[in-house]
């Protein structure tokens, strides 16, 4: 869905906070919607799959035509949604990783020298 005009969806109107998160996200250069649009991992990708297909429903394209019809509202929401399960994915994939670390920083420290 590209919206090429400056017109604000009907979801972003009313809250001068959220205009401004408009206004930052409409700033962002192409490079860098995409490097942020991407997952890091292929986990988080396919948590973040299964998330969506999930709230969309998972019928077998070979054996149905599946079309999903919605309103504008219920799009944003969806990726909204979206976009919150990314950040706390991410959010928790970097945890692990530190946590990772930091263990094996400790065994490492606990080993006795030679």
């Amino acid at each position: 869905m590209n919206n090429v005009s400056n017109n604000v969806p009907e979801f972003f109107e009313g809250n001068a906070d959220t205009n401004l998160l408009w206004e930052y996200v409409q700033s962002m250069s192409p490079e860098t919607m995409a490097r942020l649009s991407k997952p890091m991992s292929s986990e988080v990708f396919q948590v973040m799959e299964r998330n969506i297909v999930g709230l969309l429903g998972n019928l077998p394209s070979e054996h149905f035509g599946v079309t999903i019809n919605t309103n504008r509202e219920n799009l944003g929401r969806l990726l909204a949604s979206a976009m919150i399960s990314g950040y706390f994915l991410r959010n928790a994939e970097q945890r692990m990783v530190f946590e990772t670390s930091l263990q094996t920083a400790e065994a490492n420290a606990s080993e006795p020298e030679q």
